[in-house]
């Protein structure tokens, strides 16, 4: 699938940041399926890479935080030419996470306060199926980003963050329009049976209007400040959307 990655501008001897942007990102490097093996997983390079491009060219700063401060492990078939467009697209997404200092130096989620941020982005993988799902950190970043009506967005495997918000039955995120990764895109993908469980079924069971479009192609969701992307096709539209939010 094509990607859209911007070039970045060289450091100058001044930077003045318009804002900062906090990526909540998965500590995790395996995925447990349901037979008890690990699928190895991580970040999805271009969802990571489409976003912060964007949001660095507009001048904004990106802060990485993960569970423990982990450096996030990207998915190595992430970076192939086949998951990217062809080789010249794959070389400019692994040229965007080889220049982002932040991967290499998160903070720690715990220590996080979202209200320090104009924007929260949490790119997906299926990495957030294994911690970022049940991850009490998480889910009180996404809470108090989507009480306060600054832009949050999530794409593709990452809503499945929101799934660490529900409290005796309820959720923040009950009745928001969203989509993200499809059934019919994990049965493409070939996980779909191996799948401890699939993130289409958990967001509906958790109360989300959730909204499918074509599988791989770009598909975004709006509703009020919640801004949701439904696979990787979909990350440079979404990361348009909330560089406009700002």
């Amino acid at each position: 699938m094509a990607n859209s990655i911007g070039q970045l501008m060289g450091p100058g001897p001044t930077v003045v940041y318009m804002a900062q942007i906090l990526f909540v990102m998965t500590s995790a490097d395996r995925w447990t399926l349901t037979d008890g093996t690990e699928h190895p997983t991580g970040f999805w390079a271009e969802e990571f890479a489409a976003p912060y491009s964007a949001f660095v060219a507009a001048g904004h700063e990106v802060v990485v935080a993960t569970p423990g401060g982990v450096v996030p492990i990207v998915d190595r078939s992430s970076l192939a030419p086949e998951a990217n467009g062809g080789a010249d697209a794959a070389a400019a997404v692994a040229a965007v996470l080889e220049s982002a200092e932040a991967l290499r130096n998160p903070v720690v989620l715990h220590d996080v306060d979202p209200a320090d941020f104009a924007v929260v982005f949490y790119p997906g993988g299926h990495g957030p199926m294994q911690d970022l799902a049940v991850d009490p950190d998480s889910a009180r970043v996404l809470a108090t980003t989507l009480a306060s009506g600054a832009p949050l967005g999530l794409l593709c495997h990452a809503p499945a963050a929101m799934l660490a918000t529900e409290t005796d039955g309820a959720s923040p995120f009950a009745g928001y329009r969203m989509t993200a990764f499809s059934n019919a895109e994990e049965k493409l993908a070939g996980l779909a049976d191996k799948a401890p469980w699939l993130l289409e079924d958990r967001l509906v069971a958790l109360g989300a209007r959730y909204e499918a479009g074509d599988p791989f192609a770009p598909h975004v969701v709006v509703d009020r400040n919640l801004y949701t992307g439904q696979n990787p096709a979909s990350s440079t539209d979404l990361a348009a959307a909330l560089v406009a939010a700002i």
